[in-house]
């Protein structure tokens, strides 16, 4: 529904809307993170605490989990409401982005407790056995988005505002699906009163920060990209980029709920020690990453002028994401088995190695590869940055870490522990 929505953008609004949406991405997109930290973080200790037949821990600290997303949820909505102008900006919009972004991320915001805790529900239902019901809240919010687009910008002409409301009218129809499985205790995990504890706290944060740097670093990978893109190309650049990043959120999405639906099983079996299911998993996470990745890139090769063309009218905008979408698409294949990487250690309590990878593959690899390709090759040169990042991110890893002498030791570990 993504790519929907960047079409009626387009469409409906022009150009300058879809490349004021990117600029804000990068903001959207921590949200995200700070959403995907709680959900893996706690869902970790969750399955973990499942597996090992603790259900009363589990739940009890599912519900310090919500307690302290509601708490989040209300102040990040607060203060970005009230300092949109001056986050826009520090994004990097320009004169003529400036009031299209504001617009748009103010309107988001607006809406954000329900755009983060339905992130998390919707993790935790999958940890309480229910994908199923994942996967139709996901769908309900996404189909209900598509239809509020249409309707808030083509027949009620509210722009770039109609598109942000749309999506946040989506997010609460998934989670209105989402809340009777716990309120009416479908499952282990149900709502009730609970007191925050700290170690529980800091226990969920610890484990689920690299998922919000993973996040951060999609958050850091754009705003590089808007900078130097803004520089050597100016709107249309962003313009394209923005059609870019429609495509590749799809796929980097799809990539990213591949490992989030492995993660549970990851934990469930670390928390039994049961090594050979643990890395059973992992691997078929890996070789799902790059069956679909391979479909993607078959799809952008293939249709991509068609698809791009949906998107905007302007054929410099159109033969720039183009080739923009040949040449980064080839980085998923990368981008899958990192972020699967990623999530693995911290599904086996080993948050460390997974903030490396997060900070290799956005604070260290990518500023450097971005600056000496778009030095060398110009404008074109910017688009293989994230490949090479990847790239560079992937064979430093698996040269610091092998993942089976790790998985052994962290079972070691947590026998010892226990």
């Amino acid at each position: 529904y993504t790519i929907i929505d960047g079409i009626f953008v387009g469409q409906g609004v022009g150009d300058n809307a879809l490349a004021a949406v990117n600029i804000v991405l990068p903001f959207t997109v921590m949200l995200v993170g700070i959403a995907n930290m709680m959900a893996v973080g706690g869902g970790a200790l969750v399955s973990k605490n499942a597996g090992a037949k603790n259900i009363e821990k589990a739940v009890n600290i599912f519900r310090q989990v919500c307690k302290f997303l509601l708490i989040v949820s209300i102040v990040v909505s607060i203060l970005c409401v009230v300092f949109t102008d001056a986050i826009v900006k520090m994004l990097g919009a320009t004169n003529i982005l400036q009031n299209l972004a504001v617009d748009y991320l103010r309107y988001y915001a607006l809406f954000c407790i329900p755009n983060l805790v339905g992130i998390v529900l919707n993790s935790f239902v999958r940890n309480d056995n229910k994908p199923k019901l994942a996967m139709v809240s996901t769908i309900a919010g996404a189909i209900t988005n598509i239809v509020l687009d249409y309707i808030f910008i083509f027949e009620f002409g509210l722009g770039i505002k109609g598109a942000a409301i749309a999506t946040g009218l989506g997010q609460i129809v998934t989670v209105a699906i989402l809340l009777p499985h716990f309120i009416n205790k479908r499952g282990n995990l149900t709502f009730g009163k609970v007191k925050l504890e700290m170690e529980v706290i800091s226990g969920l944060l610890k484990i689920g920060f690299p998922s919000f740097l993973c996040q951060i670093s999609f958050s850091i990978i754009v705003l590089i990209h808007n900078m130097i893109i803004v520089k050597l190309m100016g709107e249309t650049g962003i313009a394209a980029y923005s059609i870019l990043n429609y495509l590749g959120t799809n796929i980097y999405m799809v990539l990213f709920g591949l490992t989030l639906g492995a993660q549970p099983l990851i934990s469930y079996n670390f928390g039994r020690r049961d090594r050979e299911k643990v890395l059973k998993f992992y691997k078929i996470n890996c070789i799902a990453g790059l069956i679909t990745t391979t479909f993607f890139v078959a799809i952008c090769y293939i249709f991509g002028r068609q698809i791009i063309s949906i998107f905007t009218n302007d054929l410099t905008v159109l033969n720039t994401a183009y080739f923009a979408v040949k040449l980064s698409s080839l980085s998923y294949y990368l981008v899958g088995l990192n972020i699967g990487t990623i999530v693995y250690y911290q599904a086996i309590e080993k948050p460390n190695t997974a903030t490396l990878m997060c900070l290799f593959r956005s604070i260290i690899f990518l500023p450097i590869a971005l600056i000496i390709l778009s030095k060398v090759f110009g404008a074109n040169g910017i688009w293989a940055g994230t490949l090479v990042s990847e790239t560079l991110t992937f064979v430093a890893i698996n040269v610091i870490s092998n993942i089976k002498t790790t998985t052994s030791k962290s079972i070691e570990q947590s026998c010892v522990a226990a």
